[in-house]
């Protein structure tokens, strides 16, 4: 049969079809992925405010004084309620650091602890809340709230709010408490019907947090009694933010929204694209961020959104390529512009433009940035959990000032002497080498030849030590040799009395040589045919042994 040959014209119909098709899918991918694309309204109010520095955190305190009394507090999960993570300092502390102190433990901290007055106050995973001393990390206070948490903690007014995920192992509900910050006595305790890991907010006499079936609560502080609630479509896992009389979050069903904060009645509402193709559902387990007008957030559909804090309508969004769990971080480093940090569980860390959306600059650190970052000065600490590593960026252009094999999640808090760094499951204390918090402790500086030398002098100390107890063990092994023979002398003893006095048939003399016994022994033998007899006397004495 012979082969049919398409005309000319046929085969450009045909290629321009094949085209038309390509041209199409490729349009069309983003929707069929469920990928929503980079996007910037420039229409959207920006209002370009300036962060102003605490005075607290730049005072100096009298040095007759406790260091630790300088009326600073870092009260919520994010620094401000408007959970920015962002301290604002003229002077930022710079490495090199020196460790001040370090508490250690093997359970995980996932989160950030919080600090009021003269302590610093850690929710562990297992909902064990630690009171610490600032000054020194010495455990002041320990209370156990439950079988597991995975939040931060709130202080004010000598209080300590709490919630957690299990009242008790495999329980599905969890508990809001608060208790006394000076012995952590309880002061009074709810139960929910749900988990809880939103890192609650205090404001006003009131605390605020959400749920994982969906509830936002309002309690009175001071008795834990519900003043309204407010039901979202899915789980609200992240912190609630405050701004202008309004709270912000995102919830488990895509939706961005904001509330009133005196009744809890709906604001607006927004929904995000959802499923994406190898990433996942648009859900908000990170907190909002609310500043310059807008709301920051990041999505596991890889995205973050930015929407204006008013009406709720669409900023930017921006696509990172993988989930996005971190909170964002969002400041005017300075001399900079006001910048969003934010990374992404592929390791990627960014800095965009918070009016546009734009790439300032992006670091590929790791493979699972999960936790928040945490604006210092000019100073952006981010911690990887795949390389449980924790750098210290240049937020103007993210250059490592400061690098340790330590951290998984939220890296740092600080007061702006001290930095306090959550290790993956220790929290340790960095002064600057040259300016400690303590003026009494003793200073160190962190140069090469000192470094080197105190390594020296601490390994020659391990050494030292370890053949102090090499020592201490030859000399117990050499006490219990002789303790044995001693035992084993007197058990021979004991056993020579007892043969010497032991009744055997005849008397054993005691004094002069004792008489012989004798008896007679036969022998009978056969030569030859014939027997032969041979008889004697058998005498044999005793002698005693000594």
């Amino acid at each position: 049969m012979a082969a049919v040959i398409p005309s000319p014209r046929r085969v450009q119909t045909l290629a321009r079809l094949a085209l038309g098709v390509v041209v199409l899918v490729i349009a069309a991918a983003p929707l069929l992925l469920g990928r929503e694309g980079d996007v910037s309204n420039s229409d959207v109010a920006f209002l370009d405010t300036t962060e102003s520095t605490p005075a607290t955190a730049i005072a100096g305190v009298d040095p007759r004084d406790h260091p630790a009394d300088d009326g600073f507090a870092w009260p919520n999960y994010g620094f401000t309620k408007q959970r920015t993570h962002h301290l604002a300092l003229k002077v930022t502390p710079h490495p090199p650091y020196r460790q001040a102190w370090a508490y250690r433990s093997n359970v995980l901290l996932e989160f950030a602890p919080v600090l009021c007055g003269r302590k610093i106050y850690v929710l562990k995973n297992n909902a064990a809340l630690y009171a610490l001393s600032r000054r020194t990390g010495k455990p002041r206070w320990k209370r156990k709230l439950g079988a597991l948490a995975a939040s931060s903690p709130a202080c004010g007014h000598g209080v300590i709010y709490a919630v957690v995920l299990e009242r008790t192992r495999g329980s599905k509900g969890g508990r809001v408490v608060a208790v006394s910050a000076k012995n952590g006595r309880t002061m009074w305790s709810r139960k929910l019907p749900s988990r809880a890991e939103s890192s609650p907010l205090l404001h006003n006499g009131k605390l605020y947090f959400g749920t994982e079936n969906g509830t936002v609560y309002a309690l009175r502080a001071r008795t834990g009694k519900v003043v309204w609630r407010y039901r979202a479509d899915g789980a609200v896992k992240g912190a609630i933010a405050l701004d202008s009389g309004k709270l912000y979050f995102g919830d488990y069903a895509g939706k961005v929204q904001a509330i009133r904060l005196s009744t809890g009645r709906k604001v607006w509402k927004v929904k995000t694209k959802g499923r994406r193709l190898g990433i996942g559902a648009g859900n908000f387990y990170s907190s909002a961020a609310v500043s310059y007008g807008r709301v920051y957030i990041g999505s596991t559909n890889g995205n973050v959104y930015s929407f204006g804090s008013a009406d709720g309508k669409l900023a930017w969004r921006r696509d990172t390529g993988d989930f996005v769990y971190a909170s964002p971080a969002v400041g005017r480093p300075p001399g900079g512009r006001p910048t969003v940090y934010i990374g992404s569980y592929n390791g990627r860390f960014y800095a965009l433009d918070a009016r546009t959306g734009r790439t300032r600059w992006v670091r590929s650190l790791g493979n699972k940035i999960s936790g928040a970052a945490t604006i210092v000065g000019d100073l952006v600490f981010v911690s990887d959990l795949g390389k449980r590593t924790t750098w210290a960026l240049g937020a103007g252009r993210g250059a490592t000032a400061w690098k340790t094999r330590r951290g998984g999640f939220n890296p740092v808090i600080s007061d702006g002497r001290r930095i306090y760094f959550a290790g993956y499951t220790s929290l340790f204390a960095l002064d600057h080498a040259k300016r400690p918090f303590d003026p009494d402790a003793p200073r160190t500086t962190l140069s090469n030849a000192e470094r080197k030398a105190q390594e020296r002098a601490a390994r020659s100390a391990a050494n030292r030590a370890a053949d102090a107890r090499r020592a201490r063990k030859a000399r117990d092994r050499r006490v219990a040799r002789r303790v044995l023979a001693k035992r084993r002398a007197a058990a021979s003893k004991e056993r020579q009395r007892k043969l010497r006095t032991a009744p055997h048939g005849h008397v054993h003399a005691r004094t002069g040589r004792p008489p012989p016994r004798c008896h007679p022994h036969r022998h009978t033998y056969k030569v030859g045919g014939k027997t032969i007899v041979l008889t004697h006397d058998h005498c044999h004495t005793h002698l005693p042994r000594t």
